[in-house]
């Protein structure tokens, strides 16, 4: 499976570390392995632009998410179909703000909005609260998984 992480954005991040936690979430979730999947890091003003254009909404936003062939998550011994999963957009300095309101460090925040964005890839959601209740839980369980350690507070509604 192939993980590509890209920093266009102004702000250091371990760009091996985020793809190592996608590698972690599509094995974990039965992902085919030859599934493609783009993470990139971008300034407030792009990410501001993409926000406008694809949600119609001012100002930048910590992650979006953009499906391309609308993979489900798979069970053991019966993975998904390979393909693209898709982009995850996320912006460092609005997880930088995040992480500091809520007390953890940026990397996890960004590791945080990964497995968000992954996890909408992935055909999730949490604008009902029962979606919520599932789609954050399995967060806190990959993360955590990944890192060892309790996962960072949730900062999206």
């Amino acid at each position: 499976m192939s993980v590509e992480v890209n920093n266009e954005s102004a702000v250091a991040a371990d760009l091996e570390r985020v793809s190592a936690l996608g590698r972690h979430i599509l094995a974990e979730l039965y992902v085919h392995p030859e599934t493609d999947v783009s993470i990139i890091l971008l300034d407030e003003e792009p990410m501001s632009a993409l926000h406008v254009e694809w949600m119609d909404l001012e100002g930048p936003t910590d992650v979006m998410s953009f499906p391309m062939d609308e993979l489900r998550p798979g069970v053991p011994g019966s993975p998904t179909e390979a393909g693209m999963l898709g982009d995850i957009v996320i912006c460092p300095q609005v997880a930088t703000t995040q992480a500091q309101a809520q007390g953890h460090s940026v990397e996890d925040e960004i590791l945080l909005l990964t497995t968000h964005g992954m996890l909408h890839l992935l055909g999730f959601d949490h604008a009902e609260p029962e979606e919520k209740e599932i789609m954050f839980s399995l967060q806190r369980q990959l993360l955590e998984d990944f890192l060892g350690r309790p996962a960072p507070r949730e900062t999206m509604d």
